[in-house]
């Protein structure tokens, strides 16, 4: 297949996915219409968003505003929904959820952003912002993360339930913790690259050493303690939601992170015996704590 082809099909299946969602849900409410649901309307905007970025990104050829983009779009979804829901209920727990995502996108974008600016480009993109097709699909692929990141939100927006104290807590607690080990580990890593003595080199010191992408499992984790929040507000077709934090992982390993910067290692020091008996010694995603023990010895 063309591969212009196959990145308009891959486009359009990614929309046509999170529509079919859209619809599912969308028409669950029983006192909500449709085209009226906060699901259907986020939808329209979370893409609408992508196009305005998308266009001036590619005749300028540049991707130093993808990830500020992706930020905007989480956040001015996050505050139509906050407003909503202090329209119905003000000063209610569900609002706590919206508060944890809005921190999580004003510190990761504001992060991406001015990495970008520093470093000059994005090198994820630096095969894939001059051909119109690749770079069209890698914003369709960021709306449809925003999409999937927010769905139980969404769903959240649309329903009249009371919070659960327990799921509430519980669900803080892991947000909590994914969100700090996304923090430490791209703090980490910053400080590796600003040393002068480390450029060229890889990281594989802290929460590097017992996972190749630590950022992007901490990010993974936090986005289950968002969905374990909004359990208690799930009811019959609601329950798709779950498969939020799975198709998350699916995007970070499989579409638009881990395995493009795996590729950018292997053409980068693939030869070298550090970095492949760095690869044997440490996993990809999920962190290996035996590594801690290891380290020690």
């Amino acid at each position: 297949m063309n591969d212009n082809l196959y990145r308009i099909l891959s486009s359009i299946l990614f929309i046509a996915i999170s529509y079919g969602i859209v619809f599912l849900i969308g028409n669950s409410f029983e006192q909500v219409n449709f085209s009226e649901s906060f699901i259907y309307k986020s939808w329209g905007i979370i893409f609408l968003i992508q196009l305005v970025g998308f266009i001036p990104s590619f005749l300028f050829k540049t991707d130093h505003y993808f990830d500020i983009t992706g930020g905007i779009t989480f956040l001015v979804i996050l505050f139509l929904a906050t407003q909503k829901i202090i329209n119905d209920e003000p000063l209610t727990l569900k609002l706590t959820p919206f508060f944890l995502s809005s921190i999580w996108a004003i510190r990761l974008s504001s992060f991406l952003f001015l990495r970008v600016k520093k470093a000059g480009k994005d090198i994820r993109f630096d095969n894939l912002k001059t051909n119109f097709f690749k770079f069209m699909l890698s914003w369709v692929v960021q709306g449809f993360w925003v999409f999937m990141c927010l769905l139980p939100l969404l769903v959240i927006s649309d329903t009249k339930k009371s919070n659960n104290y327990i799921f509430l807590l519980i669900g803080i607690m892991i947000w909590s913790f994914g969100f700090i080990f996304e923090i430490i580990s791209d703090n980490q890593k910053s400080r590796f690259n600003s040393n002068k003595n480390n450029k060229g080199n890889f990281i594989k010191t802290g929460l590097w050493s017992l996972s190749r992408h630590p950022n992007y499992f901490g990010e993974f984790i936090l986005w289950i303690g968002i969905t374990i929040i909004a359990l208690p507000y799930f009811s019959g077709i609601h329950y798709i939601t779950c498969l939020s934090p799975a198709f998350i992982y699916l995007m970070l390993n499989k579409i638009s992170g881990v395995n493009l910067l795996e590729e950018i290692g292997d053409q980068r020091w693939g030869d070298e015996k550090s970095y492949l008996d760095y690869k044997k010694q440490t996993p990809v995603f999920f962190p290996k704590l035996s590594n801690l023990w290891t380290k020690k010895k």
